[in-house]
């Protein structure tokens, strides 16, 4: 029987620097090796950029404005342009705008060309370094090969790990390996799951709820991960609809998706018509679903340096360091949502002590001369990722990695030849916070006081550039100013006004929904 391929365009590009996922990790990485002078492709197998923080996943972004020890701490550089911009233009917070803030900021970035809907499966080697990668574009049935001299891999799953012959790791280390504490005695293949998410609205009158067949039934609050306090607030879904530590998270991830779908729909059947506080979501419906769950952990590549749990709980004080974490060692159980089954706790935080520095040798790679990577597959001990997966942590990864990527082409360097050079790149790195102006007028524009009198306050203000939300939460407790509708609170999230004190002037958002 002969059979017919489908006939796909080719096209080759070249590049100093391609840049492999598009999440926020690899956004960042690629906006900050383009403006750092190289040339450079970002490739991503979605239509939308941001990975776990896109309108597909809607995770909120977490690090180490988390951490409870330092109030307002959280990273800057690009990671702050893009929260101000969204903070700006988009006070409704709708996931699209913020899809499309993201596809802007790398869309119209000089030295920058976007490959989307593309999905990387080939590479080409020579000798110890990466020649080419090779991706399908579905979209254009194209196949669209990119010859680069850095590379970096920020796919979450160190897509080029089994394709360049990269040395990775998967699963959890033994507690003697690296001498942590909170390892199980013994390595194994588990990891972290991945969890499916939904929204829900609340409109004027009662919303019921028909469950499919195949959705699980759980008929207590006690079937439930935290029994009845931990579905008592059911706008955005839950973290702990979570699968996947105890099988594959990358090769089972369908059937993943699957039993997640039907955990979520059978948790929002509990709260609508077996809880007994179901009357309180009488007047709720599902809003969104989320069909590609984010992933907490998969391959890890292996750097000059691992990241272990002792260096987070010494601080991490690297002469190297060039990004930092702030998140606690968040480790989940691999069981996920059936932890609640084996009376397990669904996760246990391991608090760091303090923020702490990550070396720049956790981000190349130590056996392909030209890879670099940034996110949750960098150089670290499942223990020690337990704390450096979240976002915020990865944005700060990815710009370090990005701006390594373009000074080791400036300087004809190997990323590992760049430690030589280190001083220079951690000061480029301090310098790259946005301009404190720009922060002062998106607070005026924000609260809706865009005048000179106040632009003149917040310059009098110089602590703004690092606690601009004290600084706004200050001017609309005064009487004499009128708040947004949608104000911050300290730590606390969001907290909505239904009527600004005065009338003038304020954003009238008609159907808030916390996302």
């Amino acid at each position: 029987m002969k059979g017919v391929s489908l006939p796909l365009q080719e096209e080759t590009r070249e590049a100093d620097v391609l840049v492999v996922g598009g999440g926020m990790a690899g956004l960042c990485a690629a906006i900050a090796a383009a403006r750092h002078g190289a040339r450079t492709i970002l490739m991503h197998d979605r239509p939308v950029l941001g990975g776990n923080a896109s309108s597909e996943c809607r995770v909120h972004i977490c690090g180490a404005d988390r951490h409870n020890s330092i109030p307002h701490m959280r990273e800057t550089g690009i990671l702050e342009e893009l929260r101000l911009e969204n903070l700006r233009r988009n006070p409704s917070k709708s996931y699209s705008l913020w899809d499309l803030i993201l596809y802007e900021k790398a869309k119209f970035q000089p030295n920058l060309a976007l490959l989307l809907n593309t999905s990387c499966f080939r590479a080409a080697m020579d000798g110890a370094s990466l020649a080419s990668v090779t991706g399908l574009q579905t979209t254009t049935q194209t196949l669209q090969t990119v010859r680069a001299k850095i590379y970096i891999d920020c796919s979450g799953d160190a897509i080029l790990a089994p394709l360049s012959g990269a040395a990775f790791r998967m699963g959890r280390e033994a507690r003697d390996e690296f001498g942590e504490s909170i390892a199980p005695e013994k390595a194994d293949s588990k990891t972290m799951g991945m969890t499916c998410l939904f929204q829900s609205r609340e409109y004027d009158r009662p919303q019921t709820f028909e469950p499919p067949a195949w959705a699980r039934k759980f008929d207590r609050c006690e079937d439930l991960p935290y029994g009845k306090n931990g579905h008592a607030w059911w706008r955005m879904g839950y973290w702990w609809i979570e699968l996947g530590g105890e099988h594959d998270s990358i090769h089972d991830t369908e059937r993943l998706r699957d039993e997640l779908l039907k955990i979520t729909l059978g948790v929002w059947d509990h709260i609508k018509n077996r809880c007994p506080h179901r009357e309180q979501a009488a007047n709720w419906a599902l809003e969104w679903l989320q069909f590609l769950p984010a992933k907490r952990e998969s391959r890890r590549f292996v750097g000059d340096h691992i990241l272990t749990q002792n260096d987070i709980e010494s601080e991490g004080r690297f002469q190297d360091t060039v990004a930092y974490g702030g998140w606690s060692m968040d480790d989940h159980h691999p069981a996920g949502f059936e932890a609640v089954r084996l009376g397990a706790p669904a996760t246990i935080f391991h608090r760091a002590p303090s923020p702490y520095g990550i070396p720049y040798r956790c981000l190349y790679s130590r056996n392909v001369a030209n890879l670099m990577f940034a996110g949750r597959n960098a150089s670290c001990t499942h223990a020690a990722m337990s704390s450096t997966r979240v976002m915020g942590t990865a944005c700060s990864m990815g710009q370090a990695v990005g701006t390594a990527a373009a000074l080791c082409i400036e300087a004809g360097l190997a990323p590992r030849q760049l430690c030589s050079r280190i001083s220079r790149l951690q000061q480029i790195l301090l310098d790259s916070a946005p301009a404190r102006q720009y922060y002062y007028e998106v607070i005026a524009s924000y609260i809706g006081l865009n005048s000179p009198e106040v632009l003149r306050e917040l310059n009098s203000k110089p602590e703004t550039v690092r606690n601009y939300i004290s600084l706004y939460d200050e001017l609309a407790s005064q009487e004499e100013q009128a708040p947004t509708v949608l104000l911050p609170r300290k730590r606390k999230g969001w907290t909505w006004r239904k009527k600004p004190r005065r009338q003038e002037p304020a954003h009238e958002i008609v159907e808030p929904v916390q996302i």
